[in-house]
């Protein structure tokens, strides 16, 4: 099997975790997010895609380091360091934090609803970027 196919296999894992999550947390919007399941639910999903990502970018980044493309590894590192920052730091403390004030407070509903929001336009990002860098710069 050719180098390019080991470094290509993860990006197209990647890119189908990113739409299957970006297609699967849309319809999530119509939830009111003011029960303790709802917001437990959207955050495992988070911590799992937050997970993928960072396991099939880094994979990704390794296979494009040895077929010798740093732009692409670099590139891919980056979404997987960004994965990482965004579910250890960002997003998915401050889910939890909300998470226990969600029945008492409508402030903790509507923010939780936005990092809900927030966290579907990071993954847009990361998979236009993505799309993007794979179309326009080519392997």
């Amino acid at each position: 099997m050719p180098p390019i196919v080991m470094a290509l296999i993860p990006t197209v894992l990647l890119l189908v975790w990113m739409g299957f999550f970006m297609m699967g947390s849309l319809p999530l919007l119509v939830l009111k997010h003011d029960t303790p399941l709802d917001s437990r639910f959207i955050r495992g999903l988070f911590n799992v895609y937050y997970l993928a990502v960072m396991l099939t970018a880094g994979a990704a980044a390794l296979g494009y380091a040895w077929t010798a493309k740093p732009a692409f590894a670099l590139g891919m590192a980056c979404i997987a360091t960004l994965a990482f920052a965004l579910r250890r730091w960002l997003v998915i403390p401050r889910m939890d934090l909300l998470r226990d004030s969600i029945p008492a407070s409508d402030t903790a509903i509507f923010r939780f609803r936005r990092l809900h929001i927030v966290g579907m336009m990071l993954n847009v990002a990361e998979l236009a970027t993505v799309a993007w860098a794979l179309t326009r710069l080519g392997l």
